[in-house]
């Protein structure tokens, strides 16, 4: 279809991700929850079609990835971090491709930045003062990530502290045991008092779709996360041995338009873990333009979870421009 090779709207003024508003929610609908059905082989079916049908190439191709660029929440939760790979990495983030690129690309002037740094609440503090004087906000994940299973009033002072620190948007995983029983009025209320906890900052709901089951379970969570007032639902911590893929990001955005059509309210995806090339950063992009419409190309709406994606990115802008693929460490993230 001809209007994929329309470019996203690079030049554009920045919209704030806080300029949005935040998710209010809704009272518990036990009944639509209970109504929520997937036809998973129509899913996968919807998903085949994606490869043989979109195509982008050139100055096309080249657009889309720094739209790209503008939608990684930029990552490192090893258990080796340390305050210097973190300043790095916000370093990073506000130029993730080089000068020179950005100049042979027209670029220069258009202040290109990642959508976020996330990581650990003890870090919070290097990335808050590294990413001082940019747009550039600081995502913290909390709530015992990766499990969720310490203690629940220590997940709630956890999302405090973090937002204390200086975090502006919260990511949290959900007990997937609420998930697994159909306990979707526990899982809403667990959300919600995480929704309160994060009070100003914007809260992201982990699913960890590879552990919760069905596709529609899937679609039920991300349902209820929503009605609880989640601002963005996230297929997986990334630390799952089935991590993002793209018929359950169906699933997951098909439900966000179901909310939005119900409430008017538009609420953010984020497909995270295994996302690694350019390749799969362009499908999911337009999957979420086919689905959910351009409003949701930006980083208010849509981000990817990832770290060594954005170098893949940074070596196919630069064969676009020099028309030779570079090593990998001309590219480093730190």
């Amino acid at each position: 279809m001809e209007h994929m090779h329309q470019e996203p709207n690079e030049t554009s003024e920045k919209v704030h991700y806080l300029d949005q508003g935040s998710n209010r929610g809704i009272p518990f609908d036990a009944k639509l929850i209970e109504t929520i059905r997937v036809n998973r082989s129509a899913a996968d079916r919807r998903i085949a079609s994606l490869s043989g049908r979109r195509s982008l190439k050139k100055e096309w191709q080249a657009a889309w990835l720094l739209k790209a660029i503008t939608c990684i929440d930029l990552t490192t939760l090893a258990g080796d971090d340390t305050e210097g790979r973190v300043r790095r990495l916000c370093a990073k983030a506000r130029n993730p491709v080089r000068l020179d690129l950005l100049k042979a690309l027209g670029m220069a002037d258009r202040q290109i930045t990642t959508g976020a740094v996330c990581v650990y609440h003890e870090m919070i503090a290097a990335a808050v003062e590294a990413l001082k004087g940019s747009d550039v906000p600081v995502a913290a994940v909390s709530t015992g990530f990766p499990a969720g299973l310490s203690p629940f009033n220590l997940r709630l002072e956890e999302i405090k502290h973090s937002v204390e620190a200086g975090a502006k948007e919260i990511d949290i995983v959900i007990s997937r045991r609420h998930a697994l029983k159909g306990d979707w009025q526990a899982l809403y209320e667990e959300v919600c008092s995480f929704k309160e906890a994060c009070g100003s900052a914007h809260l992201k709901t982990i699913l960890a779709t590879g552990e919760i089951g069905s596709y529609t379970k899937v679609a039920k969570a991300s349902m209820t996360c929503m009605m609880a007032g989640a601002d963005f639902v996230k297929t997986s911590t990334g630390m799952e041995s089935v991590n993002a893929t793209l018929p359950v990001s169906l699933v997951m955005m098909r439900t966000i338009r179901d909310y939005e059509t119900r409430t008017g309210h538009k609420v953010g995806f984020k497909p995270a873990g295994g996302i690694r090339n350019a390749k799969d950063a362009l499908t999911y992009l337009i999957l979420v333009k086919e689905e959910l419409g351009d409003m949701w190309l930006s980083p208010h709406l849509f981000r990817f979870g990832a770290s060594g994606l954005l170098g893949d990115i940074e070596r196919q802008l630069e064969h676009f421009v020099t028309g030779q693929y570079s090593a990998s460490n001309r590219h480093p993230l730190g």
